[in-house]
């Protein structure tokens, strides 16, 4: 029987009459005729309510421990599904990442997957099983459990659909991708089609359907991701190869931001310094002899205490996180022209919040800025650019 590969993300398993519509939805494709495989995220806020209960604890909590405790979230999920589809009458067994074959680096926090032994999965789908598998986690060489960071489910479901030669199926509160959060801007519409470097600069600039290392993953294996909403109808996004002729893919905003201004001569000092802390720099520009370079926080769990010690190592480092976000365009050709920078500015500066900074490349223009303005910037650079 072909093989499919089902995500589901918190807002898909948040309750149990959620978790009890998605196992009825599991076991209507098990029952047409596939082998299926599921990968769950934790339900609804947990790691959000983990996280906060280690920073009761510390300030600064070890990153190996952060990833004992917010890997448990997963678990909690992958259980309650697979009670839910045996209460069915459908097989099904649970599987947390290491015991499911996925292999990462070292990094807590924000591990990469090197590789997937999926041999246990293949052995219980053989058995006529549903498998469920706990996204977002895995095992180190070193036998350490890793996470993989946030929306690192995604990811998890690439791999294991690249290891099982299965379809892939992404499945959100929303119908596929759309040209901006519809949440946000009404008129957003969805993306029938989109290559993965534009899918990829979407989920760099903010984009939550789908994790940019998934789409990293889809892309070096050759794995079609269909997006799609897990309580609505048959409407999708497919994420593939090949181009699209020059356009606006989406609008895409981000919060929780860093901005460091610092002397060029410290950047290898700094870079190292937010290396050992698993602080990867989403933008860096160098300028003569100065360097800017934007930091995002939503892996980065002990940022009070690496906030301090990048001012007290005598850098010349100048923060700006106070309320900071981020504003980008994603599409084909956006190089040829400055007309998307030209908009995204005059857009920001009709709101009283000029860009802090701005960053450019053949697929994104992005803009730093007040995070205050960012429902209304999105709506107002959707609608000149988009329409």
């Amino acid at each position: 029987m072909p093989v499919v590969v089902q995500k589901f993300g918190g807002s898909s398993v948040a309750d149990v009459e959620k978790i009890r519509k998605v196992a009825e939805r599991v076991a209507a494709t098990r029952r047409a005729g596939a082998d299926v495989c599921v990968v769950v995220s934790a339900m609804g806020d947990t790691t959000d309510e983990l996280l906060a209960l280690a920073k009761k604890v510390s300030p600064a909590p070890p990153r190996r421990e952060l990833d004992m405790l917010l890997s448990a979230g997963e678990r909690i999920s992958m259980a309650l599904l697979s009670m839910a589809l045996q209460d069915l009458g459908v097989p099904a067994i649970s599987f947390t990442g290491s015991q499911s074959g996925i292999i990462t680096t070292d990094a807590h926090a924000s591990a990469r997957i090197v590789e997937v032994r999926p041999f246990r999965v293949q052995e219980e789908l053989a058995r006529g099983k549903v498998v469920i598998v706990a996204g977002y986690q895995g095992v180190s060489t070193r036998k350490e459990v890793t996470t993989l960071g946030r929306g690192g489910s995604d990811t998890t479901a690439v791999a294991l659909a690249a290891a099982l030669g299965a379809d892939c199926e992404i499945y959100s509160d929303v119908a596929g991708v759309f040209s901006a959060d519809p949440r946000v801007v009404p008129d957003a519409r969805r993306l029938e089609a989109l290559s993965y470097d534009e899918m990829q600069e979407l989920s760099a600039a903010g984009a939550k359907v789908l994790n940019a290392q998934a789409v990293e993953f889809a892309k070096e294996k050759g794995i079609a991701v269909h997006a799609r909403s897990t309580f609505g109808g048959p409407e999708e996004t497919v994420v593939r190869g090949g181009a699209h002729p020059e356009r606006i893919a989406g609008v895409a905003t981000q919060k929780e931001l860093v901005l460091l201004a610092l002397p060029a001569a410290a950047l290898p000092a700094v870079l190292a310094r937010l290396e050992a802390r698993g602080a990867a720099a989403a933008e860096l520009a160098v300028a003569g002899e100065r360097a800017g370079l934007v930091l995002s926080l939503e892996n980065v769990h002990d940022w009070p205490v690496l906030r301090g010690e990048l001012l007290a190592a005598g850098t010349g480092v100048a923060v700006t996180d106070e309320g900071l976000g981020a504003i980008s365009v994603v599409g084909t050709g956006l190089s040829a022209a400055h007309r998307v920078l030209r908009e995204v500015i005059a857009a920001l500066e009709a709101l009283g919040a000029p860009p802090r900074a701005v960053f450019t490349s053949a697929l994104r223009v992005t803009a730093c800025c007040e995070a205050r303005v960012l429902a209304d910037a999105a709506r107002a650079v959707h609608g000149r650019l988009v329409g």
